[in-house]
């Protein structure tokens, strides 16, 4: 079963090389101010490109486009990046890293800056792993920084210099803006992009909006039964009559997931937890010795909660479905479980406390509309006995997982 596991990884790792590479009607401007129709790839980036890549037709080559070629590129109802020189503030907002100094130390810089709104003033968005600055201009003034940054004072309190807020009400002054909605502002994306949409909408000027039109439905709540193919063998160091192969059981188990789709990369990643029901039970009788009436009987009751956390990575082949890849941590609880030997005569010599461990897991799978999905999912090997010095045990698992989304 585990190498037809891996050979199914393989296959469909190849196949997804190929359903990744989309590349969408877009443009970009040239250090000649020429504007040039082409197909971008839309990676949909986290972090704020310095390069990117395009093809001029279906059929040509991809080509990069750096920052020091292109001053602007961009897909339509989409996205739209702007090359420009800028002073940036990379202060970092970790408390163990904050300075006592309050005033933003610049650095001079080239970059691609995401244009969230553009009109009679435009915000801009740089984004840096976890750094975060937003920028602004008003017509064909330079672009400069909307300043937040935190620092440390006396007794190693923090503090915040807003001076963005300073900058905003001096700037952007009209009847639609007053100065309490300035005095709470957050220097966040969707408060900041609010006030520059309410300077527009003072002049009835044409906005233009590249945050997304809706909110995307970013969480999902999945029941998933399925089918477990179990098998458990455990030994003793000390005593080779008390090894025993349980062999191969199929059961039925149930899970209900919790998905987070992360807000980046075409919604491609996810995190998910997913508590689950499993059981295992078995028994196996053997000829021994040194048991009286000469006949060892081995019975396993396991019963556990499995948690997996899990980071998924879609494959999208068109618009209704898609493959995804899991990578999961299991955490197990097992409930009242146990190992137990017994005499011919039904009489108990020895019982094991269940105690697992956790364990890693892969899992493969295909989504269609959001809704119905299956899934093939593999656990490394478990130890069952941990709290055992003598004893060993080797629990795994193979799940065929039936989903269905219904929020």
């Amino acid at each position: 079963m585990k190498k037809h596991f891996l050979m199914l990884l393989i296959g469909f790792l190849s196949i997804n090389s190929f359903a990744q590479v989309v590349f969408e009607k877009g443009y970009y401007i040239n250090n000649k101010d020429q504007r040039i129709e082409c197909l971008i790839l839309n990676e949909d980036w986290k972090n704020n490109p310095t390069e990117f890549e395009y093809k001029l037709n279906e059929n040509s080559e991809p080509t990069k486009g750096t920052l020091s070629q292109v001053k602007e590129f961009g897909i339509a109802n989409n996205f739209k990046y702007i090359r420009s020189n800028v002073k940036i503030d990379r202060s970092p907002r970790n408390i163990d890293n904050l300075s006592t100094d309050k005033e933003p130390i610049f650095t001079e810089e080239q970059l691609f800056l995401k244009a969230l709104v553009e009109g009679k003033a435009n915000l801009y968005e740089y984004t840096d792993r976890s750094l975060k600055r937003y920028f602004y201009n008003k017509g064909n003034n330079a672009i400069e920084q909307l300043v937040f940054k935190t620092y440390l004072v006396k007794d190693s309190d923090v503090a915040e210099n807003n001076k963005f807020r300073q900058q905003i009400w001096m700037d952007l002054q009209c009847q639609n803006i007053k100065l309490s909605d300035v005095e709470k502002v957050e220097y966040k994306k969707v408060a900041l992009i609010k006030i520059f949409t309410k300077y527009a909408e003072c002049f009835n000027e044409k906005l233009v909006n590249f945050a997304p039109k809706g909110k995307k439905d970013l969480f999902n709540l999945t029941l998933r039964p399925r089918i477990n193919n179990s098998s458990l063998a455990i030994s003793n160091s000390s005593s080779k009559e008390r090894n025993t192969d349980f062999g191969n059981k199929t059961g039925f188990g149930f899970g209900v997931e919790a998905e987070y789709i992360l807000p980046f990369n075409k919604n491609k990643w996810s995190i998910a937890i997913e508590p689950s029901f499993q059981n295992f039970k078995s028994q196996k009788s053997s000829n021994v010795p040194d048991v009286s009436g000469g006949v060892q009987n081995v019975s396993v009751n396991y019963s556990s909660i499995e948690i997996p956390i899990t980071f998924r990575h879609y494959f999208f082949l068109n618009k209704n479905s898609k493959l995804f890849l899991n990578a999961s941590y299991i955490i197990d609880l097992p409930s009242k479980s146990t190992v137990e030997f017994t005499r011919n005569d039904g009489s108990s010599f020895n019982t094991l406390d269940i105690k697992s461990r956790n364990n890693p897991a892969l899992g493969l799978g295909f989504k269609q509309n959001d809704k119905i999905s299956v899934e093939l999912r593999y656990q490394t090997t478990r130890e069952i006995l941990g709290n055992y010095v003598f004893w060993n045990s080797n629990y795994n698992t193979v799940s065929f997982i039936f989903g269905y989304s219904f929020f």
